[in-house]
This record gives structure tokens, sequence and C-alpha cells, in this order.
């Protein structure tokens, strides 16, 4: 992986915002709303896009046949039309979010299944993050994967734009020990106090708006949440920074806003058949804050805009 265009450090503080949430529309508050001001708003051409981010989860490829609604064959040709899409837009770096591959019962078929879906993740573009999935570390090891995708950490942040990103790995087991070679149960994710620890200090030094990428969700508490994921929010929410977390795992669209950040899960890219099944999105920030995910096929579409509290 190449972040070469991107600044790889970790600046300051914070801008107050509060987050409206319009799925599929802008909800604005009723002080704001009256007729002349909504066609002024209108009539206004809208601010330019800063940084396009291609967004892909939960593909799952093996070379092996459907198990109920996954079809772990059709995943190439999905990305291949998602590639399609993000050559025409030129977003400044693709992520996939987790479950790259899916399990294996050997390394080497695991590693077969990485390399191959890996070449075709490589050709769209040569600036890429890859988010740790339980099905990505089943029967390899976190280092055979990242090794093979060619990224040097697991968890790591960077700056692009005017924003800042993280990527997190909740792959650990309740006894902090590292997922990998079938030793652990998918219903124990957990971010160990170490990770907590550097996300903590990362968030506190800088003061860009702050966008994390993760696998497992922070925002339930069932069996597709990270354990000690109430912690880890309360973390995100004292730093003022973040505006959204972007999340995998549980293969369906979801959305929720807790305590002014957005977690938004999207959908799985292996699950049904043809290319109507498909699901990937492109997520457009501008500068304000305000955050566009322009989703397709089976994914949904989100509008949050950032404002600033009134005085």
């Amino acid at each position: 992986m190449s972040n070469n265009n991107f600044v790889h450090r970790q600046p300051q503080r914070q801008l107050g915002r509060r987050a409206f949430l319009a799925n599929g529309s802008l909800i604005l508050s009723a002080a704001a709303v009256n007729p002349t001001s909504l066609f002024a708003e209108t009539s206004k051409p809208k601010p330019a896009v800063e940084l396009a981010i291609g967004l892909v989860t939960d593909l799952h490829y093996a070379d092996k046949p459907p198990a109920g609604t996954r079809h772990y064959r059709e995943s190439p040709a999905k990305l291949a039309e998602a590639a399609s899409h993000f050559n025409k837009h030129k977003p400044a770096f693709l992520v996939e979010l987790g479950d790259f591959i899916d399990a294996a019962d050997s390394v080497q078929t695991e590693l077969n299944y990485l390399k191959r879906i890996t070449a075709d993740f490589q050709s769209i573009s040569k600036h890429r993050h890859h988010v740790l999935g339980n099905h990505c570390v089943y029967t390899l090891k976190k280092q055979e994967f990242l090794d093979t995708v060619a990224q040097k950490s697991s968890y790591y942040s960077f700056d692009a734009g005017s924003y800042h990103f993280i990527v997190l790995d909740s792959c650990f087991r309740s006894d902090g020990q590292p997922y990998g070679r079938k030793n652990f149960e998918w219903t124990d994710p957990n971010i160990p106090a170490a990770e907590v620890d550097w996300l903590r200090q990362d968030l506190k030094h800088t003061s860009r708006k702050t966008i994390l990428f993760a696998h497992q969700r922070l925002d339930v508490s069932n069996s597709y949440g990270v354990k000690n994921g109430p912690a880890v929010r309360k973390v995100l929410e004292e730093s003022g920074n973040v505006l959204a977390v972007f999340q995998g795992h549980s293969h369906a669209n979801d959305h929720k806003l807790i305590h002014g950040i957005h977690y938004c899960t999207l959908v799985a890219m292996v699950e049904g058949s043809g290319a109507a099944n498909n699901g990937y999105s492109l997520l457009n920030l501008q500068k304000d804050g305000t955050i566009h995910v322009e989703g397709f096929r089976k994914q949904s579409r989100y509008d949050w805009t950032q404002q600033e509290p009134q005085s």
C-alpha cells in the first residue's frame, strides 16, 4: 500500500459542531426554515467536494460454492463494477472495511483467496487501506494478511486534505490475544487497552475533522458489536473531532447517530447473486464537514450536514 500523497501525522484540537441527519433529504432546524431562505439556499451552487473516497466491505471472496445468501465467487465481478464507477470519479483512496476474504481450512488456500482479490483491488488505485475483519484472519495470522496486501499495520492514522482518518483493528479476544489460526470466536471482538490508549493520544493531537474506519460495530452491544464499544465511543466523543465511523460486519445497511457521531454500517458485497445485489459507495467530504454517502445498488445513501451551534 502506498500513501505518498497523504500527510501521516497527528495534529491538534476540535471544531464544535452539531450534526443533522438527512437520509435522502436535508433536515433543517425550525428556526432556519422560511420560504425565502429555502429558495436562497437551493439557488446557491453546491460546495465542491474536497475528498472522494471509495468504500466497499465484506466481499468474503472465496473460490467455493454459495452458502445461503453468500455468493463468494461473485465478489470479483461485483468489485469490477465498483471499480468502473470509482475510475470515473477518481477517489483519493479506497477503503475495504474487512472480511475481504472468507475462511478457508488451510493457510495456503486462504492465501490464494487473498492474493486473487488483492490483485483486483490493487488495480483500482495505488492508494488503499484495509481494515482487518474476523474472516481475514480465521486461518491466517495478521502479519500474513498485512504482508500480502502490503500494509504495515492493522491500526494507524493518516491525514488527507483537511481531514484526519483512523483505521481500527478490533480483531482481538477479550484476553488481549490477536485473532489468528482459528483461535477465536467471532462474537468476541475487542479493542485492547494499548490500542485504546493509542487512539486517545492520536485524537488529542489533531484538530482536524476525523473519520474512522472499522469492521466490527462500535454502535451496538449484540454479537456484532465490539465488547468494549461504549468505552471506545467515549474516547471518540471526548475528542470532539470525530464526525463519523464507517463499519461493516453485520452485512445490512444501518445508521445510528450517537452523541453527535454518525455510525454508518455498510451493506456487504457478498450478499445475493447478480449485479442487482451489489453494494458499494463513494464517500464525498466537503471542507465544512458535510458528508455525502453516495450509495450504489443495495447501498443506502446519506447526507449529513455539520452546522455550527446557534449562539
